[in-house]
């Protein structure tokens, strides 16, 4: 019968977990002491039960492997102590070193603002006029150029809208010349109607409606008189 694949998990059975241990610590004690035999190794081995009892095997004595591991471990993590004490002061080194950067920057600041000019030579600070000067030239030098930039685009935003301009002006002259037309003949028709209107008697009569026409014959006949 084959046996199946044993899952790699804590036995939740006390009694099963009990059995395995005690198989299989027998087992890794065999294979200890064949691999010290076999191979002319020197092999410590050490096992701590759930209940705290202690189980060991030294194909010699336990003690002088252990001090012997001790040993192989000191001179394997001083040199890695030792560089990291290295990297340690070197990073240690580049702080301090940052730290007085950050000072002589901070210091300057405070003297290109005007502060803290009481300890400064004659020498620092003709230096430091000289550097302003040098920085109000480089900033002006940039306003100039914003200057010339801004100036360009207003320049082809003047271009963009002159041509629109052009394109409306086009557009409204043909609409004003099919309109021009219509128009005149307006005008033509209000000054006919305005000479027909002219034959029309325009005197101002005050009256009954029935006299109006023997007031008209009597003016024509005194039109007719006048030299």
């Amino acid at each position: 019968m084959v046996r199946g694949k044993t899952q790699m998990r804590r036995i939740e059975n006390a009694t099963s977990r009990q059995v395995t241990f005690s198989k299989r610590r027998n087992g890794l004690l065999k294979k200890a002491f064949e691999l010290s035999v076999l191979c002319d190794a020197e092999v410590g081995l050490i096992i701590f039960s759930p209940r705290g009892k202690l189980y060991e095997f030294a194909s010699s004595s336990t003690q002088e492997i252990i001090e012997r591991y001790k040993r192989h471990t000191k001179d394997r993590v001083q040199p890695e102590n030792q560089a990291g004490g290295q990297h340690l002061q070197h990073m240690q080194h580049e702080a301090a070193n940052l730290m007085k950067k950050i000072e002589f920057l901070e210091t300057s600041k405070r003297k290109f603002l005007g502060e803290g000019l009481q300890s400064c030579t004659l020498q620092e600070v003709q230096q430091i006029e000289k550097q302003l000067e040098r920085s109000v030239s480089t900033i002006r030098a940039r306003k100039l150029q914003v200057f010339k930039e801004q100036v360009e685009r207003l320049k082809e935003k003047e271009k963009i809208l002159a041509a629109e301009n052009a394109k409306l002006r086009e557009k409204f002259g043909g609409l004003q010349q099919r309109e021009t037309p219509s128009v005149e003949k307006e005008g033509e028709a209000l000054c006919t109607d305005g000479s027909e209107k002219s034959d029309v008697e325009t005197e101002l009569f005050i009256g009954p409606p029935e006299c109006r026409a023997a007031f008209t014959s009597a003016n024509w006949s005194r039109m007719l008189m006048m030299p």
